[in-house]
């Protein structure tokens, strides 16, 4: 593995917290450990200690949000589909069953992250979270590094989202009712669909669907609003419109504030590992995949807008109220009210 040749890009960090050598750890950094538990059978943990914590987006990115913590590396959740697949690769990982089963842990991101935020050049900006892997996957109940992640940027009040397949969010409940009394906290819940043989199939490691729906509960319940993230929508498995309709009905019945479709898209890495899973699973199925995504790793606009256009229209029939796309969260000012800023259009947001 090439643990010396993983490197921070030049915009990837604040430039204040990038150390001279550009590496974000070092070889003689790594301690590699398995444990002889059933939840973790044949999965080997690589414990670093991180240089950054605090990732910039890339700006071509289509995200809503310009920074990012990620305290993992690989999942545990092993969804066949995931775009995160290709980062593997620049360690030398395998990005199919390695990802799911070599899992590279930031020990120390707590403590790296409260330093970073009480840095004067930090601008208090919107910190993402779990948009790589999930930061409550399986590992995150061995290590519980989410906590002190939490607590850092309670104690800064710094305005921050999290994207997650997992029930472990809610061991972190209290932490989140602190959060929201002193900034902005956006919480979604990844659901695509609630048929369970799909489900068993693409996502084995995650939580069944309605268990995820029942985090959707709980939250709303304590007063954290929960939208969810219906992704992905994938293609002849689970597009149907009574597939659709049993998801939306569902999300509506959890309570969530917002419902966003996002259709599957294959990038390199994830396509190979899901065009395999596809020729095991559904060989009648491929040519039709492979036509689709022949422009590439999104399905053809058109497609996209007929998935959103139906997920809508059944949002709008249960209730879900949609919401505003990339708002930026910022702490609330406390000195005389601005002039509110006058209303944009309005739709689903991604998180």
């Amino acid at each position: 593995m090439r643990w010396e040749n993983l490197t921070v890009e030049p915009a990837a960090e604040p430039r204040h917290e990038r150390p001279a050598d550009a590496a974000l750890f070092g070889a003689d950094a790594v301690t590699t450990r398995t444990f002889d538990t059933p939840e973790f059978a044949g999965i080997t943990f690589h414990e670093i200690r991180a240089r950054t914590i605090l990732n910039r987006v890339p700006g071509a990115s289509r995200m809503p949000f310009e920074w990012t913590v990620n305290p993992y590396r690989g999942c545990t959740h092993a969804c066949v589909y995931c775009f995160a697949r290709k980062t593997h690769g620049y360690l030398d990982l395998d990005t199919g069953i390695g990802f799911d089963t070599q899992i590279v842990v930031k020990v120390n991101a707590p403590e790296l992250l409260r330093r970073q935020l009480a840095s004067p050049r930090w601008q208090g900006e919107h910190v993402a979270m779990g948009t790589n892997v999930d930061c409550y996957q399986r590992a995150e109940g061995r290590y519980r590094l989410m906590p002190g992640i939490l607590t850092a940027l309670r104690d800064r009040a710094n305005p921050f989202s999290i994207l997650t397949k997992g029930t472990l969010i809610l061991r972190d409940l209290d932490l989140l009712k602190q959060s929201a009394e002193v900034t902005d906290v956006g919480v979604s819940v990844s659901v695509g669909f609630t048929d369970t043989e799909l489900w068993r199939t693409v996502e084995p490691g995650t939580p069944a669907p309605q268990r995820r729906l029942d985090v959707v509960r709980t939250l709303t319940g304590h007063g954290i609003g929960c939208g969810v993230l219906m992704a992905p929508v994938i293609p002849f498995l689970g597009d149907g419109p009574a597939q659709l309709r049993d998801t939306v009905r569902a999300i509506a019945a959890s309570g969530a504030t917002s419902v966003t479709p996002l259709v599957l898209h294959l990038r390199p890495g994830a396509r190979e590992w899901f065009m395999a899973w596809l020729g095991e699973h559904h060989p009648h199925l491929v040519r039709r995949y492979e036509r689709l995504y022949a422009d590439g790793a999104y399905a053809p606009k058109w497609y996209q807008r007929r998935i959103t256009r139906q997920v809508h229209d059944l949002a709008e029939e249960y209730g879900i109220g949609p919401t505003r796309a990339g708002t930026a969260r910022r702490i609330r000012p406390t000195g005389p009210a601005a002039e509110p800023a006058a209303p944009g259009p309005t739709q689903l947001t991604l998180l």
